[in-house]
Formats: C-alpha cells, structure tokens, sequence
C-alpha cells in the first residue's frame, strides 16, 4: 500500500478534525440547552476528543493533543461519576473555548503556518473546572476511578469496548496486587484502560472495597469477547467473572457517515461515503461543460443545415441523453445540504445572547435541502451577518418583550426551500421590526432618495439598509454601528446570481429572503440576438416572451416606453439602446419581447429575435469586461461564438 505524503496526512488530519469539532459543537450547545448531558452523547464527546488528540499527537501537534487530553479527562470523570449541579454554561463556555482554539491552529495549518499557539492557559482552566467537580460531587459506588497509561496503546483505535467486574476467591491473600497483576496481563491487548478502586497501593482499604465490590475495569481492545474471557479467566484464585461488551464494533465520530481515520492514516476505515479534493469536482465540472458545449457545436454544425441525415440525428439524440444524465449526476455529486451551514448558526445566537443579554431561540426549517458546494461558501457569512443583526437590531430585551405582550423568549426562523432552479433562503424574526421613519430620515439625509418620498414603497425603502455605509445605529458596538455588513450580504449574494429583499412590520418582526441558484456551472438559457450579437438568458428568469402590438405600447411625458400586459404597466428595455448596438430592428412589432423578472419585480427587454432554449456552461467574464452593467457571465454556444449572459436582477433594477 503507497505510503500517504505528510501533506496529504495533513489534508486528511484538518479535515477530520474540523468535522469532529462541528459534531462536538452541536451536542455541547444542545447539551446545554438541556442541561443535562446524556452517557450516550458523553460516550460520543469523549470518543471525539479521543480522536482529536490521538491524531493531534501522531502528528506532532502538541498543544492541540494536550488540549484535547485535558476535554477528554473532563468528559471522562463526568461519564463515570455522573457529578450533580453541573454548570452547563461554564461547561459550554471552556469546550467552545477549546475548540474555538483548535480550529484557530487549523486555519493556521492550512495555510502552511506552524501549530504554536500556547494552549496550557486552557488546559488549566479545564484542570480547575475538573478540580472543583471532583471536590463538589458527591462520590458514587465507583468513587473515584484510575486510568491505566502504561500500556502504550493509548492513542489506538480500537473496535470494541468491554467492561469487566473480578471477584477473587475468599481464601486469596492480597487481592490488591491480584488485581494489578490483571493489569499487566492486559497490557499488550487493550487500550484507555481505567479501573476502580484508584489506589491499589491503598493497603487495607483497597483490599476491602475490591472482596465487597469487586475489581472493574473498563478497555478498549480489537479482541474478541470470547479471547478476553479466555485471558481473564486464566487469572489465579479468580472466584467469578463478569465480562461483557458495552460498546458497538467500529463506532464511529461521525456516525457512520464518513471514513473515520485515526491512529495510522493510511488504514482508513472503508465507508460508504468518501471525501473528493473540491477541486477534483470543479474540474470534472469544466470537463462537462466542455462536453456539452463540444456536442452542441457537432449537433448544431452549419454544415449539416439542409441534409436528410436520420441516423445521425439518432445517435445526436441518443448522446443528448447520456450527456444529460451524466451533467445530473456530476451536478449531484457537488450539492451539499445546507445542515452544516445552518447548525453553525447556533453558536452565533449563543454566543450573543450571552454578551447581549437576551433569550432567544433559533428554529431551522428544510436544512436538508441542497445548493452546490461553490454555492454553500458564498452563503455562509451573509446569514452570519443577517442573524447577527436580527439579534443586535431585531429581538428586544426581555423586559421590553414582556411589556409588549410578547414570549420573552424571541425567536428567529431560518428556513430554506427549492423555488424552480432557485432555493429560497428565509429569515425571520419575530422583534421590533425596521424603524421605516428612521431608515427614510437617514436616507434623506445621506441624499439617497431619487424620487418623492410619497412614490416610494416600503420594500423600497427597507432596501436602503442594503446600501454601503447605511446604519441607523449611532452607537458603535461590538455588533453594529458601523455601517458594515449588510451591504456586505447584498454583494455575496449577487456574486453568486442571487438576490435579496427584506420586508418589515412594526413590533412583529423582520423577515430577509435570499434567493440563490441551485448551481453556478450550467444553467438551462434563452438564446437571444440582437444585432449581430447574442446574449443568454436564464430560463429560470424569463416569464414569457411575445410579439408586441403597436396599440400595447405606451409613451409616457419622460419618453419611457411602458407596455401593458393583462392590465400590468412594464417598462421596456431596449437591449440594442442599453449595449449601444446597431440594428435593423427598432420598431416593437418587428422584434420579441421577453419578459424577465426578480423580486416580483419585472421588466421588458427588446430584442431581435429569439434563437432558442440551450443548456450554457457559465464562465467568467474578463476583467475589462467585468464593468458593463447587466452581464454575469458568458458562454460558448453551439455555433462556436461567444454568448454574453445578462444578469437579469440588475437589468431590473436599472429599469
């Protein structure tokens, strides 16, 4: 078997851990909800830092592996103690705090830098928590229990995990060092050994607690039941033995879901699932739009114009399908839920909750629902900065919840769900609402209003906050108050051919919809020419396209042309105007209209013609194109030339 390089041990070590420590963050921040923290997610805790710190220190990562022993000590005495009176919140508090610590070192390894930050001022802390628990909760039947480190195989995983009870025979003198000559005799087989009584040296009462109650001990070993029994019963004046699994073969961290890899990296656990190199997916993506954009020029050749060819026109039709289901399937294996996106917003409400003083709930709906990876990464720092505001800005305090009528608790809603080739991204809240006479003041007085404050609507007006600078909070805070973040949501999202609005009611609350494509790499497009050029639009977009009548054209005293369809004013858009094109076609009942819409907002653009509907691999524009209003994109259509792809939120929002 090849031996795996220290860089894509490395790979493999960030990865890992960085999937244990989101596991670890959901359970402690639900744990602490609850207030309670179940054996089984203990057993799960304690697992994952295992993990973590036997990776960290095959790796050479100490302070990472000495970090992550200090959590796992912690976990472990609660597990077996089951110490009363808890304090959750510090509890959550030191966790986050030392797994906020261990990402910070990953970041670092990533980006090629050393793993040197001082962790022992943690540890400490976690050292001193741990005291005061062992000095406050009461000791149960099994008192204090002893880990056995001498066997060195300590960092190993192991596939099952057993817990044994020794009582020896009343005739037997010094059952204390019986009991550590089984220690020694298990040495070479288990690992994260741990037994009770502590001491054995402990003469006298040691001797009585293991003829009352027995020898326990718990391990962790590859062995089977049957050959520990075998071990264990070869030991001299042994009176009984209670022996049993207390653990399922081959748990894994991460529930089953991925390849677990610990102790030596190259033996990986086969799953079902395995992980692939993004960026081995990005070019898998190029390959096929390559494909298609190569049939499309074979299929569509102008040298086939005019021929009888049914054969080929057979075996076109018959590559058309397999490209198709190949270009789904290479689509699916890039989607991702939005799970993982979502759950770590948890953290965000928890965190300023603590530092605002405020109860407030987080409810996610349709986390399930998936959008392409490229996708995911633009999303995540505008809901971050959404639900930042939605707590800081949105979700009173709860003395002003109460005097309102309102559940002291706040709450905020995050919900997402597929909308044709889109997935709509909702979040709401039920605070105080936008200040709509505030926001319209200080738009008034940064000269934002382009026309009179009667004609504006109050999505209109809620848009404003959207704007770079734009903050109606005077006070600087850790939060807000600097004019930042929102303007930041509004340009991911456009980046990604997304779209945002917000909609606001006095004391009920707030809501933002971001709208975001399923994919960036191929888009199903309209084909669209006019003069000698050709734009694409997106299907998703178009509403409908016709022939315009002269009777259906309105003029008004600005020289706007509107059309009116089904009693509807749209203004239109004459695309050979806008890109300053030269045509034969200007009178509107030579052309086509299509009609494009975003927002529930719509405008009519004119064109030559239409070509025809075409799945397009979206590229990116140059850089000395990238300026020109309206365009996101371009792509190659089947004929060879190049197609510009309009953008239609912002020829919307020009209209």
């Amino acid at each position: 078997m090849a031996k795996l390089t220290q860089e894509q041990m490395l790979e493999m070590f960030v990865y890992e851990t960085n999937q244990l420590l989101e596991r670890l963050e959901m359970m402690i921040l639900s744990s602490e909800q609850a207030a309670s923290l179940s054996t089984e997610k203990l057993n799960e805790l304690f697992r994952i830092m295992h993990t973590i710190k036997g990776s960290a220190a095959m790796m050479r990562y100490d302070n990472i592996s000495q970090l992550a022993h200090a959590i796992e000590d912690l976990f472990f005495f609660i597990r077996e103690n089951k110490p009363e009176g808890i304090d959750y919140p510090k509890l959550a508090d030191l966790i986050l705090q030392g797994a906020d610590f261990i990402k910070g070192e990953l970041v670092k390894l990533e980006g090629g830098q050393a793993s040197d930050a001082d962790s022992s001022a943690l540890i400490e802390e976690m050292h001193s928590f741990l005291a005061n628990l062992k000095n406050t909760a009461p000791l149960g039947e099994e008192g204090k229990i002893q880990r056995y480190l001498e066997t060195g195989r300590e960092e190993r995983c192991a596939e099952h995990r057993y817990k044994a009870v020794l009582f020896f025979a009343d005739d037997c003198e010094m059952v204390s060092v019986r009991a550590f000559m089984v220690l020694k005799k298990l040495k070479e087989l288990v690992c994260a050994l741990e037994y009770w009584p502590a001491d054995l040296n402990d003469g006298e009462q040691a001797e009585k607690v293991i003829r009352q109650r027995g020898f326990k001990l718990t391990f962790g070993s590859d062995s089977s039941l049957e050959t520990i029994r075998q071990l264990l019963q070869e030991t001299a004046f042994l009176k009984s033995l209670d022996l049993e699994e207390i653990s399922p073969k081959a748990q894994t961290a991460l529930a089953g879901k991925m390849t677990k890899v610990q102790g030596n990296y190259a033996q990986a656990l086969m799953q079902n699932v395995i992980s692939v190199n993004i960026l081995k997916l990005d070019q898998l993506m190029d390959l096929i739009g390559e494909l298609v954009i190569s049939e499309a020029m074979v299929t569509q050749n102008s040298d086939l114009n005019g021929l009888q060819l049914e054969n080929f026109s057979k075996a076109a039709r018959q590559l058309r399908k397999i490209i198709d289901e190949l270009q789904d399937i290479v689509m699916a294996i890039r989607m991702v839920p939005l799970v993982a996106t979502f759950q770590k917003l948890n953290r965000i409400v928890r965190d300023m909750c603590r530092k605002l003083d405020k109860n407030v709930e987080l409810e996610i709906i349709g986390a399930e629902t998936e959008v392409d990876k490229n996708v995911l990464e633009h999303l995540a720092d505008p809901l971050i900065h959404i639900i930042r505001n939605s707590i800081d800005h949105g979700i009173e305090a709860a003395p002003e919840r109460l005097a309102k009528g309102k559940p002291e608790q706040g709450k905020i809603t995050l919900e997402a769900k597929n909308a044709g080739g889109d997935v709509l991204v909702i979040i709401r809240d039920d605070g105080r609402g936008l200040d709509r006479t505030q926001i319209l003041a200080r738009a008034k007085k940064n000269g934002l209003l382009k026309k009179p404050e009667s004609q504006l609507q109050d999505q209109e007006i809620f848009s404003f906050i959207f704007l770079p600078g734009f903050s109606t909070n005077d006070k600087v805070t850790e939060f807000s108050g600097r004019g930042v973040g929102m303007d930041i949501v509004k340009k991911n999202i456009e980046k990604i051919g997304g779209a945002v609005s917000v909609d606001s009611k006095p004391d009920k609350g707030t809501a933002v919809a971001i709208k975001i494509p399923l994919t960036l790499a191929i888009i199903g497009g309209m084909n669209i020419k006019v003069g000698n050029c050709q734009f694409t639009i997106p299907i998703t977009s178009i509403r409908e396209a016709f022939r315009p009548k002269e009777r259906d054209l309105i003029v008004d005293p600005q020289g706007n042309e509107l059309l009116m369809i089904r009693g509807d004013c749209y203004q239109v858009l004459r695309l050979h105007q806008y890109y300053q094109i030269e045509t034969s076609v200007r009178e509107i009942t030579e052309g086509i209209i299509i009609v494009v819409e975003n927002d529930d907002q719509a405008v009519c653009l004119f064109a030559d013609a239409l070509v025809g509907e075409q799945q397009v691999v979206v590229k990116a524009l140059p850089k000395y194109i990238k300026r020109v209003r309206g365009l996101s994109g371009c792509t190659l259509s089947g004929d060879g030339k190049v197609s510009l792809i309009l953008d239609p939120a912002a020829l919307v929002a020009s209209a």
